[in-house]
């Protein structure tokens, strides 16, 4: 007989009883639940981090790490359609000054079902290839700016 061969007895290592204290809820009804309660009930099973109705600490404690708003780019957006109702044949940032939401984002033109029925000339940051074909097709120009934002 040698270390590598000793097994254990059989039953000897099974699955063991939960042993309850010797007090009120041993082995009863309300086993290892206390008395009375949410934590008792049938359905008393809460989600991980409730806290009985109070405001979680999860919801209590500030957010941190990285937030892409900051960074985001925003835009001018204008249609051809809001262009055209405009009556301008010139169209840049001077022309728009009054029509921008922030004077710092870029303007970009973006097309719509309507055809164009004036030839504009464009210099805008950006604009999308079907508002371009358009614009193009009625006779106008159009020129990429890439502001310096």
């Amino acid at each position: 007989m040698e270390l590598n061969n000793l097994k254990y007895k059989h039953g000897s290592r099974g699955h063991k009883r939960k042993i309850s204290g010797r007090g009120f809820g041993s082995y009863s009804i309300r086993g290892f639940k206390g008395n009375k309660g949410q934590g008792q009930r049938n359905t008393g099973n809460v989600r991980v981090g409730f806290e009985g109705g109070q405001t979680p600490l999860y919801r209590r404690t500030r957010k941190i790490g990285f937030n892409n708003y900051e960074f985001k780019t925003n835009y001018n957006v204008f249609s051809l359609q809001q262009l055209s109702q405009l009556k301008l044949t010139e169209i840049n940032r001077e022309t728009l000054k009054k029509a921008l939401d922030n004077a710092r984002w870029p303007i970009k033109i973006i097309g719509s079902t309507l055809p164009l029925k004036v030839a504009l000339n464009v210099q805008v940051d950006y604009v999308t290839p079907g508002a371009k074909k358009a614009i193009e097709a009625a006779g106008g120009q159009v020129t990429l700016v890439h502001a310096k934002a």
